[in-house]
């Protein structure tokens, strides 16, 4: 009875999840459905044990962001939820882009005997020799985020980053809201990390036979700081500035105010990117972001774990889940809904 609940959550929640589009996402005419939450599982059930020890079964979970960060908040919460659903020990954890630190925790759930291990990716082909290491133990490795097919992981949870780009950018120049000649600035919190060099490939796929430049920004992963280097680039460079790709959910959040502190009113420089915070929702609404991309982040937390989950029960796990979907002003409402019940946890 226990797998029938958890595998009926779990067939609710993959079909809530979207591939990223590879074409423009224009304003869709029928909003796309919204999880309201993956709390929904049964919230009593039995302690499981690894069927060959007896033992109870203890993931790990890691994400690089921060406290800060709203889709890390939410992941981390989805991992916490599906440890309780399961039954199972979640041992979670953020580590606001410390990439040596994440590295030598999973150095550590691997000496530690993990019975599965699910992180992020700061940069690729950093976890190859860990994965090898991992399976060589018999210890599953899946990840999230940010992908990197080539490293041997199980399975992957998370957008499609590269084809995110390409939306953004479709988006931008379907809607004749770029041409060329135009430069897009893309502000990002952590350049040079795996998700930014994907978005930005994608976007520069789009962008560059078009003659459409594109600037990559350093804004910093501190809040108060981050906003001021926003501040400081749209007021010396506003003239040149004639679209905008928020490439992370902080900038994303921080467009707004920074728009705002400049003078440029809502609508007359066009901005897409992540829209996982609730502040990017409610800047939608009042027409400072045209579209924003949901990332279903408490999936990336809670269907990591019950992958790891279906792994030790000898299942195979050999795919990917694709967690994005577009929304816009025509759609916002659902998202905010959503987003002001997530953090009220």
């Amino acid at each position: 009875m226990k797998h029938l609940f958890v595998a009926l959550a779990v067939a609710v929640l993959l079909a809530s999840c979207a591939q990223a589009p590879t074409s423009a996402p224009a304003a869709p005419t029928t909003a796309p459905p919204v999880p309201t939450s993956v709390a929904s599982v049964p919230t009593t059930a039995p302690s499981t044990a690894a069927p060959s020890t007896g033992k109870q079964l203890t993931f790990y979970w890691m994400g690089g962001g921060s406290t800060g960060d709203p889709i890390w908040v939410f992941a981390l919460q989805g991992a916490q939820e599906a440890g309780k659903a399961l039954g199972v020990k979640v041992n979670a954890a953020l580590f606001a882009s410390d990439t040596a630190a994440q590295k030598e925790a999973v150095d550590s759930a691997i000496a530690a005997g993990a019975d599965g291990i699910a992180t992020s990716l700061p940069q690729t082909g950093i976890w190859n020799d860990d994965i090898k290491l991992a399976h060589s133990k018999g210890i599953p490795f899946v990840i999230v985020n940010s992908d990197d097919p080539t490293s041997g992981r199980d399975a992957y949870v998370g957008g499609d980053l590269e084809a995110v780009g390409v939306a953004w950018a479709q988006y931008l120049v379907a809607q004749k809201l770029v041409k060329q000649g135009d430069t897009v600035w893309m502000p990002f919190e952590a350049p040079g990390a795996a998700y930014q060099v994907l978005e930005t490939q994608g976007a520069a796929s789009v962008f560059d036979p078009l003659g459409i430049k594109h600037v990559v920004f350093d804004a910093g992963t501190d809040p108060t700081k981050e906003l001021s280097n926003m501040v400081d680039y749209l007021t010396a460079h506003r003239s040149t500035t004639n679209a905008v790709i928020a490439g992370g959910d902080i900038v994303a959040a921080e467009v707004q105010p920074a728009f705002e502190q400049v003078g440029i009113p809502a609508g007359s420089i066009p901005v897409v990117g992540w829209g996982n915070a609730l502040a990017t929702a409610n800047s939608v609404k009042a027409g400072y972001v045209n579209a924003a991309t949901w990332q279903y982040p408490d999936a990336q937390g809670y269907m990591a774990i019950f992958m790891l989950y279906e792994a030790k029960m000898g299942r195979a796990i050999g795919y990917s889940v694709l967690t994005t979907a577009s929304y816009d002003k025509t759609n916002v409402d659902q998202y905010l809904s959503v987003l002001t019940a997530m953090q009220k946890k």
